[in-house]
């Protein structure tokens, strides 16, 4: 190339750069391509998660899997460097190269992306009230001196069930939870005093299917619905605590069931759906879509619980009221469908609840995972501790092991009622509980002079044993045995029946 061509060849090259930018940027669709955000992207898209994607917010490429390779040849070239010479996109890349050659031997540029951002961890529900203690038996001249140094009562309650007066009070400002608590236990008549812990339904994840696609709800040898009458369960006093229950749902039609609501009328009310699932479990009518277990069954449900930001809980004072409230309604067994801390003053009344008042009372053993501490009133002494299984035998994967358990129950994929109408598929250890429930039930409906540990030990004794030989960690003594007043007839009774989703 002569001097003056070449001279003549830059000054055209010129006049193309400097019109370039009147000139809109098309790609080879002619769409126009975007301009420079300052944004550190790609451009792919403008979402803030520096993606080239769509717009899915995960950083990744979904159209292969996330490892999109143009030319599918397993290496991360992009075929736009295997173009011809000449072959770019942009008309001055085309003109230049035309003019001067393309040197292929160029480093290229290459675009790191950032590390994704791990999603935040969900912010901890809380343990307790933040600045509330509770008391049992404690003096009035030791309410005096606390008063005196800034605490202040909220709420008295007297419970009848062993004639002590339950406390929540107030911590003075500046003084934490744990301060507050050694500070009342140091005085004479202080020493149950704890913190106001909340108390959560045990229901776990839903299934990973739907409709009839998922298992059927298996009764274990609890007779069909159809072969169930109202028979299974009269004259059995049975008391739950839990959230809200819909009274008017098609499945409570001519039931004995008796709801009563405790929480604070200043909180927000707890909503339908886990009470309802408990009782329908219980309670719900034979030819229902969702028949309970013992449907000729008194229960009295206790609402203690309220919502808060999402959260819906108990707080202890309150479930110490239901469950002294039950006791005096004189209820054969309670059903704890709900799991938290371990509280001092829950502690003594569970004690006197299933010792001198001598009523059974069973717990979820929880959902927190099989390497959790136990959860309480579970784990008490004194109370039946019910784990879950699926339909076949094998353990529910969230659910809390330890010495404590009892008893397994179905609670994986069960069929019961919806808050509002109709019914779904439940899982967690919560819905576990209504089948030892029952069990417990029909073992006092069937010889009243039966005391609650008497009761207790029959659970455990008929109980068909599971995993390893011998009571254990993850079952107790075994799976719950179905009673004799609910089964079909021995000859169409097999040993783990069924029950199929009604139409």
């Amino acid at each position: 190339m002569t001097l003056s061509k070449f001279f003549i060849t830059l000054a055209i090259a010129c006049v193309v750069l400097f019109a370039q930018p009147l000139v809109p940027v098309t790609d080879d669709t002619g769409m126009a391509r975007a301009q420079e955000d300052g944004d550190d992207d790609d451009d792919g898209d403008d979402d803030d998660d520096d993606d080239d994607d769509g717009d899915d917010d995960d950083d990744d490429d979904d159209r292969s899997g996330g490892d999109f390779d143009r030319d599918g040849d397993d290496d991360d070239e992009s075929d736009r460097s295997r173009r011809p010479r000449g072959s770019g996109t942009d008309p001055i890349t085309r003109f230049l190269e035309g003019v001067f050659g393309r040197n292929d031997d160029a480093p290229r540029r290459v675009q790191r992306q950032p590390a994704p951002t791990p999603s935040p961890e969900p912010e901890p529900r809380p343990l307790a009230a933040p600045d509330e203690i509770v008391t049992l038996a404690l003096s009035d001249a030791d309410l005096t001196t606390l008063q005196a140094q800034g605490y202040a009562l909220i709420e008295t309650y007297d419970i009848a069930t062993f004639g002590q007066t339950a406390r929540r009070l107030t911590v003075p400002a500046g003084t934490t939870l744990e301060e507050a608590r050694a500070a009342v236990r140091a005085l004479p008549t202080g020493e149950e005093a704890d913190f106001n812990h909340f108390y959560r339904a045990e229901q776990g994840f839903p299934p990973d299917c739907s409709g009839l696609e998922c298992p059927a709800r298996v009764a274990f040898g609890w007779s069909l619905p159809e072969g169930r009458d109202v028979s299974c369960g009269r004259g059995m006093s049975i008391g739950m605590v839990d959230t809200g229950i819909n009274p008017d749902h098609e499945t409570f039609a001519g039931a004995d069931l008796a709801v009563e609501t405790l929480s604070d009328q200043d909180l927000i009310p707890s909503e339908d759906l886990h009470g309802t699932a408990i009782a329908a479990l219980l309670v719900g009518a034979p030819g229902t879509r969702s028949p309970g277990l013992v449907p000729g069954a008194s229960v009295t449900a206790i609402d203690a619980f309220h919502r808060d930001s999402g959260d819906e809980r108990a707080d202890v004072f309150t479930l110490i009221k239901a469950l002294d409230r039950l006791a005096q309604l004189g209820v054969d067994v309670i059903n704890l469908s709900l799991a938290g801390p371990a509280n001092t003053a829950l502690e003594l009344l569970v004690t006197e609840l299933s010792g001198s008042s001598d009523i059974v009372l069973l717990a979820a053993a929880g959902n927190a995972g099989p390497s959790a501490d136990p959860l309480y009133p579970a784990a008490y002494d004194g109370v039946v501790t019910v784990t879950a299984v699926d339909r076949d035998r094998a353990i529910y994967r969230r659910a809390v092991q330890g010495d404590h358990v009892d008893l397994a129950a179905p609670g994986v994929t069960v069929w019961t009622a919806a808050s509002i109408r109709g019914a779904r598929w439940k899982t967690g250890t919560s819905y576990a509980v209504p089948f030892a429930t029952a069990a417990a039930a029909a073992l006092r409906q069937a010889d009243p002079n039966l005391t609650a540990a008497e009761v207790r030990q029959a659970l455990r004794d008929t109980a068909r044993d599971l995993g390893d030989p011998g009571p254990d960690r993850v079952f107790g003594a075994g799976l719950v045995a179905v009673p004799s007043e609910c089964r079909k007839d021995a000859e169409d009774a097999p040993e783990a029946l069924p029950v199929s989703m009604p139409d």
